[in-house]
């Protein structure tokens, strides 16, 4: 049994934990004592009672030994204090705020289901305003390498207690930067995942038109886990989509882009160029081939989100509470939120005008390559440095990060290398949307060629990597049209077996869709027929040796067949027999389930 004072919270290190006989219970009192070795860093808002932790892992170990397939079993994980977490009040770092929330926000629900160990709220900048991590009356979260400097904002307390081991990973969101400027201060990997992948239903909305729930974790491969676990589209959450078509992986021949000498800005900083240079080596040296790109359209599109009319949406989101409670707002805070004031409709449109030809012309650079690397930070300051002058000092640390939401792309921050004092330097990597598993796998070959610790802590990267993403081999792809879809009644058959959710997409135009009376959940019924019609699904993939027992639960007249579907590749899906029909309500007209239960 390894000594639990010493043990990696990495995933590979947590599950040979498990399997040696350790228990959630006893990861969770070393949680504890770990928090209170750090009491003198306010990383922490609130957290879950040591009773509560211990009985959610009693829980848990019970439901392992009683076969339930739990992804993330007793993993402890941490959540920034502006999503909700039912049981624990949400503040956003501003006490006058907080509230009771009723229930979890989706993503916290998706990972608690997957067996995860919720241990606290922790602290950011007041209402996620910020990249810096002092912004908040909690206090100022330290860097876990050196106090006097800044941890990184906003999401600064999820940050700090994933590296200081407190947690194996921790929830942040992301507008502007906020996952993954503190990943690359506190030496983690930091995942924005694309845009509506991860539901922001039960966050509190900074740019509700661009917040995403990002991830802080010691591995790539822990990122990607998490991710899996949390994304699903969500009726919830308008701006929640499926997985955007993108690649699993990136090409052998990698195109990677580097900026032209002239769009590099370090603010002074004397040591950043150098570390940078040493990570385009590296990922050269792994054969990819630099491409000089012109990052003028991005840092264009990034000068938008504080200086355009987004920051009209933080307006829109807190205005009402500030102008009710003025003073419970930090000065800062206010000054930037209050900016919003003086953009009009006419503004709005112009400046998404001014994004659209931005994109455009962006279109010309990712057609010459890949993926785009970049610091993630151009620098880093002290605390007293960012108090004396926290606006400007805040605005250069988004040099590289404000334009990805705007743009619609997907990041992965990676630890990079170290400064002569001791400090981390990382860099992330940049793609279009759906490329989340892609930047993952090559964020994890980055990250293992720079060999680094993990995090804070002494441990060196665990020698087996998880295997998140299986081979084709090792997986099933499953059609589904119903009670299975993401969101409705049925879909924990698929989460809690391990499937993530690859694509939505559409049959092939010959099948007929039925209501089935009497069923319960409610559950339509798919026959391939001569007139048919294209109806809406889902396509999941599912680790093979669970598909049996997902099989196994399949009540009649269901059953799993081949589906053809609407660019001519097949799956196994679900297929009715033809006699549950002879009573049913065809529904094909409305093209899918969802349709259907949305009229009715």
């Amino acid at each position: 049994m390894p000594d639990l004072a010493q043990m990696s919270l990495d995933f590979v290190s947590l599950q040979a934990a498990y399997a040696g006989g350790t228990t959630p219970a006893e990861v969770a009192e070393e949680i504890c004592r770990r928090i209170d070795a750090h009491r003198d860093n306010p990383i922490w808002i609130s957290r879950v009672p040591r009773e509560e932790l211990l009985q959610r892992a009693h829980a848990l170990a019970q439901d392992a030994k009683a076969g339930k397939i739990l992804p993330l079993y007793g993993v402890p994980f941490a959540v920034k204090d502006n999503i909700d977490a039912a049981g624990l009040p949400t503040t956003a770092a501003c006490p006058a705020f907080s509230y009771s929330p009723g229930k979890s926000a989706t993503a916290v629900q998706r990972l608690l289901a997957a067996g995860a160990m919720l241990v606290g709220k922790t602290n950011l900048d007041q209402f996620a305003t910020g990249l810096v991590g002092v912004r908040s009356p909690y206090g100022a979260v330290r860097n876990a390498f050196n106090p006097a400097y800044i941890s990184g904002g906003s999401s600064s307390g999820s940050a700090v207690a994933v590296a200081l081991g407190m947690a194996s990973f921790a929830l942040g969101t992301d507008t502007a930067g906020s996952g993954r400027v503190p990943a690359g201060f506190n030496n983690l990997v930091g995942l924005k995942p694309s845009r509506g992948l991860v539901s922001t239903a039960g966050v509190v909305p900074a740019c509700r038109s661009l917040d995403c729930v990002s991830v802080f974790a010691l591995t790539c491969e822990d990122a990607e886990d998490v991710c899996a676990a949390a994304a699903a589209p969500d009726a919830a959450d308008p701006f929640s989509r499926p997985q955007p078509p993108g690649p699993q992986d990136f090409p052998t021949a990698l195109r990677f882009g580097v900026p032209r000498p002239e769009d590099l800005e370090y603010f002074g900083d004397a040591e950043s160029p150098a570390l940078y240079a040493q990570a385009v080596a590296r990922l050269a040296g792994l054969g990819a081939t630099p491409v000089e790109v012109d990052l003028k359209p991005f840092l264009a599109a990034a000068e938008l989100l504080y200086n355009g009319p987004w920051i009209a949406e933080r307006t829109c989101a807190l205005g009402e509470f500030m102008d009710a409670q003025p003073d419970s707002v930090l000065p800062v805070t206010r000054s930037i939120i209050d900016a919003g004031r003086r953009f009009s409709a006419a503004d709005a449109f112009r400046a998404s005008y001014r994004l659209a030809q931005l994109r455009r012309d962006t279109e010309s650079v990712w057609s010459g390559i890949d993926v785009l690397l970049l610091p993630t930070a151009a620098t880093i300051y002290t605390i007293a440095d960012v108090e004396r002058d926290p606006i400007k000092l805040n605005s250069n640390l988004g040099r590289y990060t404000n334009f990805v939401n705007l743009l619609d792309l997907a990041a992965l921050a990676v630890p990079s290398g170290f400064r002569r004092d001791g400090l981390p330097f990382g860099v992330t990597l940049v793609a279009p949307a759906g490329s989340d598993q892609a930047l993952c796998g090559l964020g994890s070959r980055l990250q293992r060629e720079a060999g680094l610790q993990l995090g804070a802590t002494p441990h060196a990267l665990p020698k087996v990597r998880t295997a998140t993403a299986p081979l084709a081999s090792q997986t099933v792809r499953i059609a589904v049209v119903g009670a299975h879809l993401a969101g409705e009644p049925l879909n924990h058959q698929l989460t809690e077996r391990g499937a993530r959710l690859l694509r939505a997409c559409r049959t092939a135009p010959r099948y007929r869709l039925y209501a089935l009376p009497g069923s319960s959940p409610a559950k339509p019924g798919l026959v391939r027929a001569e007139s048919g019609t294209a109806i809406e699904l889902e396509v999941w993939e599912m680790p093979e040796r669970h598909f049996g027992s997902f099989v196994a639960a399949i009540p009649a007249p269901l059953g799993i067949g081949t589906l053809e579907l609407e660019d001519g590749s097949e799956a196994k899906g679900f297929l009715c027999e033809t006699y549950a029909t002879a009573m049913a309500e065809d529904i094909s007209a409305y093209g899918g389930w969802r349709n259907y239960l949305a009229s009715h």
